[in-house]
């Protein structure tokens, strides 16, 4: 069986190694007849991608065309898998959408998947990612769309409504929650059985179990997250604790995520007084091209940095460089769908983010839900029997739901009364006039890359 895979971003520093790590790691999918297109509209890294990939197929004995392009036609044609992780100048615009609504007296932490700037950067990779999925309808309309771009949730949600292309939005967090889980219980996480559901980056673990035994490890749980010590690790799981004391499950995958979503968590992180860190004094990054240092949380103490670094510490995710790289599974759940749809394999995947369709209880049908599913030769097939969750966490998760329906409908009508309505929706907006104004300046300083508003 022939079968075409297009990665798109593979210029990135992680996703792009990262992915190309999981084809040729693929048993089944380098028995078949194997064709893996790396393209970026960055030209100057595409040498460096294909040269990469060369070298971990030669290392691996596996035989497979490997092309390069920065022409998303070109990745396109007959293929039938298309996997995305893209983002515009991220550092530069990530910056804005940290600061510009604090500025404004909203409680921005992150600024990745929600609060107003959650909203902006879902505009623009929106804008990219329907470009791509309107060329696949072109092009390859029976391909599947395979999602890594954030807002994920929101990306999304905009493919379903605004295309006909048959997708899944995939994200390892639940991976990050069930290593907490793992940490409480003294476990290895490799045994623990678990279903969760939610949104993406607010997902709710509601069964935890023994895979050995079947012993429900709740209670085990609760009681050992009692006994633990409240400095450890506080950027992470300190906020995870006290959702779980309030509404009863731990949820995942750890505080930078989940903050964006819940106007109060800001007590639960202390790592956002630090992040994207620049005295306004010298100007905004944005204005002088110094990008601040991106600090994911306290981790690793980032404060030791020392007071003249001979290397950027931006990099949190330290992959190894060129050749030094680990061979290894990312972890990330494309492939193994790609095995169950095309190879024969019948692979459980822990979160999917797809179409609510009756599976989750409480959230309406159409919106976009994180849930597990298997993935086979008949198909991606959601998990069926969900648990409805806590009334107070459905009223956390549907208003996210209304947040990303009003903004798909914003960029659909370019309707910047919508767009207004969906920010006015943010938990940490307080004000009406500086919502206005907080968008007003979002959208004259990202115009170049924003859809336009009428």
């Amino acid at each position: 069986m022939k079968i075409k895979i297009a990665v798109i971003g593979a210029g990135s520093e992680e996703f792009g190694p990262a992915s190309v790590h999981d084809i040729f790691l693929s048993n089944l999918l380098c028995k078949q007849e194997l064709e893996v297109v790396l393209m970026d509209i960055n030209e100057i890294n595409l040498p460096v991608i294909q040269e990469y990939a060369e070298k971990v197929a030669i290392k691996l004995n596996r035989k497979a065309k490997i092309i390069s392009t920065s022409s998303l036609d070109e990745a396109l044609v007959d293929t039938n898998y298309v996997i995305t992780a893209i983002e515009l100048n991220r550092y530069h615009y990530w910056a804005q959408d940290f600061h510009v609504p604090r500025k404004y007296g909203f409680n921005q932490v992150y600024g990745e998947n929600g609060g107003v700037g959650g909203i902006f950067h879902a505009l623009r990779n929106i804008k990219a990612t329907l470009e791509i999925a309107r060329k696949m309808e072109q092009i390859c309309p029976d391909a599947w769309f395979l999602n890594y771009t954030n807002p994920l949730t929101k990306v999304c949600e905009a493919i379903n409504r605004l295309s006909s292309i048959k997708f899944v939005g995939l994200c390892h967090g639940i991976l990050a929650g069930k290593h907490q889980l793992g940490q409480f219980l003294e476990m290895d996480e490799e045994d623990l059985d678990v279903v969760a559901s939610g949104l993406n980056h607010i997902s709710w673990f509601q069964s935890i179990k023994d895979k050995n035994t079947g012993e429900d490890l709740y209670p085990k749980l609760k009681s050992k997250e009692k006994e633990a010590h409240w400095l450890a690790e506080w950027d992470e799981i300190a906020l995870s604790r006290m959702l779980m004391r309030t509404y009863g499950l731990y949820p995942s995958p750890g505080a930078n995520h989940i903050v964006e979503y819940i106007r109060w968590a800001g007590d639960f992180l202390a790592s956002d007084k630090v992040q994207f860190f620049y005295d306004p004094n010298e100007g905004h990054p944005w204005e002088t091209g110094k990008t601040p240092t991106w600090i994911y949380s306290l981790q690793g103490n980032p404060t030791q940095t020392p007071l003249y670094p001979k290397e950027d510490v931006n990099l949190v995710f330290e992959l190894g460089k060129g050749d030094n790289r680990e061979i290894k599974f990312s972890r990330e759940y494309a492939i193994p769908i790609i095995e169950g749809l095309s190879c024969g394999a019948d692979n459980a995947i822990d979160a999917v983010n797809v179409p609510n369709n009756n599976f989750m209880p409480g959230i309406p049908n159409g919106a976009i839900v994180e849930l597990p599913a298997i993935a086979s030769k008949d198909g991606l097939q959601p998990k069926q029997d969900m648990k409805r969750l806590p009334e107070a966490v459905l009223a956390i998760l549907r208003t996210q739901v209304s947040i990303n329906q009003l903004l798909i409908e914003a960029f659909d009508e370019q309707s910047k009364n919508k767009l207004l309505q969906a920010i006015l929706l943010e938990p940490t907006v307080n004000s009406y006039n500086n919502a206005v104004s907080c968008m007003n300046e979002m959208l004259a300083l990202q115009k170049d890359v924003l859809p336009e508003f009428k």
